[in-house]
């Protein structure tokens, strides 16, 4: 025995190529076993080498069986069987396919193309843990799929070869395995979609010794032949053709086997397999579905002479090649097709399921979303233009200091009501002109007099000018008395003090003229916007809209745009405009200088629109469009 040792950063092991059979090594009925699968697989997968490899209990690697033999020297372990050894620990503990690429320096010669090993974990019994290697040329990386799916279909068959192996003094159970593989490597040696399923008629029909195998596919809702055993042309016009599809619908309507003579106690119906039978002298008819995905989409009918009769094993036996073959066979028919008929079945199936009864998650979601987009587009809403806004007065009413004077007491406050020539919102000082009004009476009285005496001794010219000076101090005393009563400050109008709080001035001088309090009515107050200049032209005189302010959010007011400034400002450092607006209602809660939003309502447009016109606007400055 000669040992080819490999040695890794990760661990050391031995790969055993033996020429005797050590110990627990397989009996030569296994070994051939091991041979035959390993050639499938390897046809299967369109691999250039393959081997199985099993591992030992001393972690030595050993191979078991080597494909192809006729290019093997005895004791030759090529480089790429060392390479795939360092990953055989993964492979064991993994259900899928193991792919690891091929370096330059373990490239086998003779070959150019790209190379993978590929690995997948065998189950043989007693055997112990084993994996099946292959060096693959791969094209691209989408070229990884097709051999490992080939590799995990061949491992399906793995649980005929078991029982196998437990019953190995019945080497006839191997018979019905070895038909389906052939069958199944028969029908992969083809490209052509026509090719492969001839090639899958004759050799169904030699393998179970039929007259005639056919092979139909559903198309929309009937069956239509394709390829019989050994016939090329088929015309749909003959009447054989026409049974057999009759008998393929009855297997595919119900969906099982369906066997003419049916046995005892059978459930299903078999009429048209019936008629078939009995056209060609009681023949014994079996048709079996092909399902893809849990969908029936083919049959097949095999004929046999009369009284020779399917078993239950060999029934069994073509389920098992239907079920291998359906995968190749339904690639070929559906990319078999030209394009129109190929777009038809696609844009068919995607209808099927989208209106079908599954994933109705998925679809109601697609639907209320469907409606959104539709509800966007189409639906139209109220346009509004949002801004922010200031109340102000319309007029205000200025209340100057009557004459020079002392603010003596003060009491408002701004934003205090007043009433029109009843509330005294300040008093000044009248100590002065009383005092100065006292004077003015006791001079009055002196010039009266004066002037009575002047009357009383003749001289008419004293009397006179003693009156004269005492209508000058009625005069003055009238004065004095009107700057008196002038002294409690009344705002002529109803309203609110807008500006002056004399409460720290109570003591200061004041002058005549000087402005006391501003007092502004409710009914003058109106409401300023400041648009933004991509707003400005959807704003028109006589749009309504509300406004709310900061202070008092739940309460909306209406307005009526009275004007439009036509110059701009920058405000916070954008371009605006300020539009005037009325009021239509008066609040008592409303004061001058308060600030909010307002939203002017444009027109009915598609919600779409709304949502989306500032962004739309945005990436058409960017982009210059």
């Amino acid at each position: 025995m000669k040992r080819t040792v490999y040695t890794d950063e990760r661990d050391t092991r031995t790969l055993e190529m033996s020429g005797q059979q050590p110990q627990n090594q397989p009996d030569n009925t296994l070994a051939q076993l091991l041979t035959n699968l390993l050639t499938i697989q390897s046809l299967l997968a369109r691999a250039d080498e393959g081997a199985v490899l099993r591992l030992r209990d001393n972690q030595q690697v050993e191979v078991l069986a080597l494909y192809p033999q006729s290019n093997r020297k005895v004791n030759e372990c090529p480089a790429w069987i060392l390479r795939s050894a360092e990953s055989i620990n993964r492979a064991l503990l993994s259900d899928n396919v193991i792919v690891t690429p091929l370096n330059r320096t373990d490239k086998p010669q003779g070959h150019a193309a790209s190379h993978n090993i590929f690995l997948i974990r065998l189950n043989l019994g007693n055997i112990g843990p084993a994996v099946a290697v292959f060096l693959i040329g791969i094209g691209d990386q989408k070229s990884i799929e097709t051999p490992s799916l080939m590799l995990q279909l061949s491992i399906r068959l793995l649980t005929l070869s078991e029982k196998w192996f437990l019953q190995q003094e019945k080497p006839a159970d191997m018979k019905p395995f070895q038909q389906a593989m052939e069958t199944l490597s028969a029908t992969n040696s083809q490209d052509g979609f026509t090719r492969a399923i001839m090639a899958f008629c004759n050799e169904m029909a030699s393998q179970w010794k039929c007259e005639r195998v056919s092979l139909g596919f559903l198309n929309d809702r009937y069956v239509q032949v394709k390829a019989m055993s050994h016939t090329e042309e088929i015309s749909r016009k003959m009447e054989i053709v026409q049974t057999i599809e009759s008998a393929m619908e009855e297997c595919l309507d119900q969906d099982t086997e369906v066997l003419s003579p049916a046995p005892e106690g059978s459930t299903y119906i078999s009429r048209a397999a019936d008629e078939l039978s009995k056209q060609h002298g009681s023949l014994t008819v079996l048709s079996l579905p092909l399902r893809r995905n849990g969908e029936v989409f083919a049959a097949v009918t095999l004929e046999r002479p009369a009284g020779t009769m399917f078993t239950s094993e060999e029934i069994e036996a073509l389920r098992l090649t239907c079920e291998l073959c359906t995968a190749r066979l339904a690639d070929l028919y559906e990319h078999g097709r030209w394009f129109g008929a190929t777009a038809s079945v696609r844009a068919r199936n995607l209808l099927s399921k989208l209106v079908g009864p599954e994933q109705t998650t998925t679809k109601v979601a697609g639907v209320i979303f469907a409606g959104i987009i539709l509800f966007l587009i189409f639906a139209k809403g109220q346009f509004k233009i949002e801004t922010p806004f200031a109340l102000e007065a319309t007029y205000q009413q200025v209340i100057p200091a009557p004459f020079d004077g002392y603010i003596n007491e003060v009491n408002v406050e701004v934003n205090e009501p007043v009433e029109a020539n009843k509330t005294i919102m300040a008093l000044l000082d009248t100590a002065e002109l009383r005092l100065k009004l006292a004077a003015s009476r006791a001079e009055m009285a002196g010039y009266i007099k004066q002037a009575a005496v002047a009357m009383r001794d003749g001289q008419i010219a004293q009397a006179q000018i003693a009156r004269a000076n005492a209508d000058k101090m009625t005069a003055q005393i009238n004065l004095l008395d009107y700057m008196i009563k002038r002294a409690a400050i009344l705002s002529p109008i109803s309203g609110f003090v807008v500006k002056g709080d004399l409460k720290k001035q109570i003591g200061a001088p004041v002058r005549t003229g000087d402005v006391l309090v501003e007092v502004s009515p409710l009914e003058s107050l109106r409401a300023e916007l400041l648009v933004p200049e991509d707003d400005i032209f959807d704003i028109k005189t006589g749009q309504e809209g509300l406004l709310t302010t900061a202070s008092f959010p739940g309460q909306r007011i209406k307005f009526t745009v009275e004007r439009i400034n036509p110059v701009a400002e920058v405000v916070n450092q954008r371009n605006v405009f300020k539009v005037r607006v009325n009021l239509q209602e008066n609040y008592t809660w409303v004061r001058p200088g308060m600030e909010g939003v307002a939203k002017v309502s444009i027109e009915k447009r598609r919600y779409a629109w709304i949502w989306t016109r500032k962004v739309v606007n945005w990436v058409r400055m960017k982009l210059w469009i």
